[in-house]
């Protein structure tokens, strides 16, 4: 795929001679732009411009910029932008030192964000019993025995979702037991809010009949009031202990060491799927000093804006803006929790559940506590990234937020432009939706969660509360910002998957289901800055990344296909080549490109 020295093709010199381009609908010629050789390196070439490092052409470039939507050719230098246009523009940036990447038919975007994901979770996916693929309790039975050694302490998997199980249920501690009752089994829902747990974790938690459930939580109970294993939101808390405890005990416990090797894990899967950059969610505030130093060290392949975890409550004032040397770890905001999930029924909802009537889900957070929190983020300029799924912690969010705003006056503000985010925004009553635009609160939206919700949300919500699910036209047409992720490990973490989610809006079978809204599925263009411009925004970051434009930094994704052109099925086929990070190839597919030697 790379092409090291001045190699050019004889097509393309005959296409620079003749001032041709070789694709009739991009933008024509601009002129070369000028750098003062004095800003680089770089040796000038026979035309008198300074060198660029790599040139990129031989396929379709989309920039997200507006102005100049789709060129020829990209110019690097010293990791940032220098030229976009026509091929003919791009030789007059190369000379003996410059390296050519002929894409050979592929398409480069700007660089993906995900802007909602677990990195560190990401890594850990494959090291712990990995349920992704589990499809009824019985064969999560199997799975469970069948990971469970004569070394075992406990067992402890994630992933399983119970909505296409042909039992139509929660698995419970009974069905556990049947695989491994002498030991501890915990097991995560794949959003993460909840778990389910055998008879013997239950004890060794002291989680009984007689147990109160923590504010946030919920202990299910069978109808003689017995736990069924499954423990809702602040409630896993129980069983979470309790297995911290035996590592603690049994030496098993994660070195720090091994802990960056798992985060690098995760950012390395990352970059070979086509993210350039994380928005890293919920992370604890003792591992920013470690993420720092694996970038600098050159062991992350991709950018990490992080979110850190509520423990840096009491020093908000600390937490922005920490850069790193490198530039490309930024701490400047702080992850908190409104409700649950709406998988596992604890989202908070302004009426019941449609198919649990006694419940309207769970808040985690508190009135009093949350606004301080608020206010102080507004006098420190620490960006609030806030989970809110239900209708209920939507609007809460959205109130609470309202009256920090209206506590602390602009001139004690850090920052008029506070660009707090609500992560998630997946059930929002029609009402509240301009309200985002109104209070300057970004909606940071997983398209991969509406293509799997469709399958349970209906039964949960009822048709009606439908029109503000998923809304993401709506939200744009009232002038909301927003910003797409993956919010995985708890979907696959996948470019294409969300891509396609958000254009398509059905499932990866094509099976939408009725009153869906298909009306609120994205354009491409849309579905393209929702990876990429508009995450840059929603980071603070928009003059240094999230277009392909000059000066910007040179964060490029590139594909082997056009998924802003193919088939929508088609985009779920695309196979990454090369993701760019600062002009440095941060991963390249085997064999992804045809090779030339001059």
């Amino acid at each position: 795929m790379r092409i090291s020295g001045f190699l050019v093709s004889s097509l393309a010199l005959v296409l620079a001679a003749c001032g041709q381009s070789t694709d009739e609908t991009v933008s024509a010629p601009s002129p070369v732009p000028e750098i003062s050789a004095s800003e680089n390196t770089a040796e000038p070439n026979d035309g008198g411009i300074p060198a660029a490092d790599t040139v990129y052409w031989g396929g379709r470039i989309y920039t997200a910029n507006d102005t100049q939507p789709i060129v020829e050719s990209v110019a690097v230098q010293d990791g940032r932008i220098v030229y976009t246009g026509p091929a003919v523009g791009a030789e007059m940036w190369i000379d003996g030192g410059t390296t050519i990447v002929d894409m050979n038919g592929g398409t480069m975007y700007p660089g993906f964000t995900d802007s909602h994901v677990h990195v560190f979770g990401m890594g850990q996916r494959d090291r712990v019993l990995n349920l992704d693929d589990v499809t009824s309790i019985a064969y999560l039975i199997e799975r469970v025995a069948a990971d469970r050694t004569e070394d075992s302490v406990y067992v402890y998997g994630r992933g399983w979702i119970e909505t296409h199980y042909p039992e139509g249920r929660f698995p419970t501690r009974q069905d556990l037991d049947a695989a491994v009752p002498d030991i501890p089994v915990v097991l995560t829902r794949a959003d993460g809010h909840a778990s389910v747990s055998n008879s013997r974790a239950l004890e060794l938690a002291g989680v009984t009949r007689d147990t109160v459930a923590p504010d946030g939580g919920e202990i299910l109970v069978d109808e003689a009031g017995e736990p069924t294993g499954m423990l809702i939101d602040t409630a896993q808390g129980f069983v979470y202990q309790m297995l911290g405890a035996l590592d603690e005990a049994s030496d098993e416990e994660i070195d720090p060491a091994e802990r960056g090797d798992i985060y690098v894990e995760g950012a390395q899967v990352m970059a070979s799927r086509g993210w350039t950059s994380a928005h890293d969610m919920s992370v604890p505030y003792s591992d920013i000093d470690m993420i720092e130093a694996l970038s600098e060290a050159g062991r992350l392949p991709i950018r990490v804006y992080a979110s850190v975890n509520p423990e840096a409550y009491a020093a908000l004032a600390e937490v922005t803006p920490r850069i790193s040397e490198n530039g490309q770890v930024i701490t400047r905001a702080v992850k908190l929790y409104m409700d649950g999930a709406l998988g596992s029924r604890g989202a908070a909802l302004l009426e019941p559940y449609e198919d649990r009537p006694e419940s309207a889900g769970l808040m985690i957070a508190e009135a009093d506590e949350t606004i301080s929190v608020f206010t102080e983020a507004l006098r420190s300029g620490v960006q609030m990234n806030v989970h809110a799924i239900g209708d209920r912690g939507n609007r809460l969010l959205l109130d609470w937020t309202e009256e920090a705003l209206a506590a602390v006056p602009v001139e004690e503000r850090a920052r008029i432009d506070h660009r707090w985010r609500d992560e998630h925004s997946q059930i929002v009553h029609p009402t509240d939706i301009p309200r985002f635009a109104e209070l300057g609160v970004i909606a940071s939206m997983q398209p991969s969660h509406a293509i799997g919700d469709l399958h349970f949300a209906p039964d949960r919500l009822g048709d009606d509360r439908l029109n503000g699910a998923y809304a993401w036209q709506s939200m744009l047409a009232s002038g909301v910002h927003i910003t797409g992720g993956s919010d995985a490990p708890v979907e696959q973490g996948d470019p294409r998957i969300e891509f396609y989610a958000a254009v398509a809006r059905a499932d990866l079978s094509g099976f939408q289901g009725d009153n869906w809204h298909d009306e609120q599925a994205l354009t491409r263009l849309q579905a393209l800055k929702l990876f990429t411009i508009w995450p840059a925004y929603a980071s603070f970051q928009e003059d240094e990344i999230g277009s392909i434009e000059l000066g910007k930094r040179a964060d490029f994704t590139i594909f082997d296909r056009d998924i802003m052109v193919i088939p929508e099925p088609e985009i779920l086929e695309a196979v990454t080549w090369m993701t760019v990070i600062d002009g440095q190839v941060a991963y390249e597919a085997d064999n992804s490109f045809h090779q030339t030697e001059e």
